[in-house]
């Protein structure tokens, strides 16, 4: 099974990129995953369905040590290759 988690940090600053925010990316950036595409105003990522969850995982603990007071997230069920 593949998954897409779709992700954001809060609260939100315009003028610097907050500590949470970069936590929970450098998770996902860090993890076993087929793509990653970080934005200034979500996050996605792509792989199976061990490794989103493992980074999931990661990416809400680091963003909440960092000071996250809030992370939304959805994950999707997406078509395997060539399916």
């Amino acid at each position: 099974m593949r998954l897409r988690v779709e992700f954001t940090t809060e609260p939100f600053d315009l003028d610097e990129t907050p500590a949470h925010a970069v936590a929970a990316r450098e998770a996902v950036e860090g993890a076993a995953l087929d793509s990653v595409d970080v934005g200034p105003f979500g996050n996605t990522a792509e792989g199976g369905a061990d490794a989103v969850l493992a980074a999931v995982d990661a990416l809400l603990r680091r963003g909440l040590e960092a000071g996250a007071t809030r992370i939304s997230l959805q994950v999707n069920v997406i078509a395997e290759a060539g399916g």
